[in-house]
């Protein structure tokens, strides 16, 4: 299984191909809010991975997504369903 992409991309490289995501994508089939959010995560716990404090990794996330408040972001992040 491939390794998830969190830049631009295929977010969902471990699950789909790059070809069935773009066409997927294409025909408006994912939610782009949920989207958004599975690549928020990934880059949190690859920041985690680098050791850096959650505190710290929400900072670099919340320059990243200035549109979102701090709390927003820990919902995002922390949430388990």
């Amino acid at each position: 299984m491939r390794s998830p992409k969190t830049s631009t991309g295929n977010p969902l490289s471990g699950i789909i191909s790059d070809e069935a995501f773009h066409t997927l994508q294409s025909l408006g089939l994912f939610n782009s809010k949920t989207l958004r959010d599975l690549i928020i995560r990934q880059k949190y716990r690859e920041l985690r991975k680098k050791d850096v404090p959650a505190k710290q990794a929400i900072q670099k996330l919340r320059e990243e997504y200035g549109y979102l408040q701090p709390d927003t972001l820990r919902k995002i992040i922390y949430n388990i369903k």
